[in-house]
């Protein structure tokens, strides 16, 4: 079996049809194993059998629509992809805090990455870098005055669109966390 976490965009738990309860219903009903959430912002942790990960986020995409309408997007990393991301240590030894963000932003299989980063957005980002492997951004965020959205966050839509969702750093330690149990 072959252990995952399923990042979907777009959930905001103030939504009774995107609580975890019911996220994780929609993925035991596809047949998927040991089923679990991390925090109530998207996460979903299952094993499966299944290889094609471009698959699988279409099946649970079109079943998330199906059961909840939820159209967010789905974005699915494996375990060892995670891991790997983690033990890489790509913020060496920064700490995630209120007024700092260290944050990774994932793109779709699909979504082919650009070869050159933007130069430093603005000075609310540190950009870290691209890591192949997980296909994610890693960025720093100077989040010390809440409201203010840095230019990068604006840049990764604007290239990427709904084929993109980002999670703090803390939540992907979680998320590997989970997936180890």
């Amino acid at each position: 079996m072959n252990a995952y976490a399923a990042l979907l965009r777009g959930i905001m738990p103030s939504n009774p049809n995107m609580s975890n309860e019911k996220l994780r219903a929609v993925f035991e009903s596809l047949g998927f194993d040991r089923v679990g959430s991390v925090l109530a912002s998207g996460n979903i942790v299952f094993h499966s059998a299944d290889t094609d990960v471009p698959a699988l986020e279409e099946r649970i995409q079109q079943a998330l629509i199906t059961e909840l309408g939820i159209g967010g997007g789905t974005i699915i990393r494996s375990h060892e992809e995670l891991r790997a991301l983690v033990d890489s240590d790509p913020f060496e030894g920064a700490t995630h805090g209120r007024g700092t963000y260290l944050i990774a932003t994932f793109l779709k299989d699909a979504a082919a990455a650009t070869v050159t980063l933007p130069e430093q957005p603005d000075p609310l980002t540190r950009i870290v870098g691209y890591d192949k492997a997980a296909r994610a951004f890693l960025a720093v965020i100077d989040n010390s005055d809440p409201g203010k959205t840095p230019n990068f966050m604006a840049w990764l839509d604007k290239t990427y669109g709904k084929d993109i969702t980002t999670r703090t750093w803390l939540t992907i330690e979680r998320i590997v966390k989970k997936l180890e149990k």
